[in-house]
């Protein structure tokens, strides 16, 4: 019996735990508290495990890409929720176009890069 592949959950970690958990609260993902040490954030069918742990290179290496319908509508929610000015070290790059299509790159406040794209065609 063939067996269906049913979701991919990365886990990535935090540098300040309940700091990471509100950003991403903020961002709309809901938390489900799986130990006080992790926590999984679900978006629709999104989802990643949040971790109470730490290590700069694991976190300055990981990166986590979203597809989205319309990155420029994205991009726009992104700016309006001004999360750079809320949360230390988070920050949001404007959008880029590549041959395959368009990104723009949000890093969590412990340094996880997540690109938020749209393929062309």
């Amino acid at each position: 019996m063939k067996q269906q592949i049913l979701s991919i959950r990365p886990f990535i970690g935090a540098k300040n735990f309940d700091l990471s958990r509100d950003f991403y609260r903020t961002l709309g993902f809901q938390e489900g508290v799986l130990t006080p040490k992790m926590s999984l954030f679900e978006l629709g069918r999104v989802a990643f495990y949040l971790q109470d742990y730490y290590a700069k290179d694991w976190i300055d290496n990981t990166m986590v890409f979203i597809e989205v319908e319309d990155v420029n509508l994205y991009y726009q929610h992104l700016l309006a929720m001004e999360l750079p000015a809320k949360y230390p070290g988070a920050r949001l790059s404007p959008i880029r176009t590549e041959d395959w299509g368009s990104e723009c790159f949000l890093h969590d406040p412990s340094g996880v890069l997540w690109h938020f794209g749209q393929f062309s065609g």
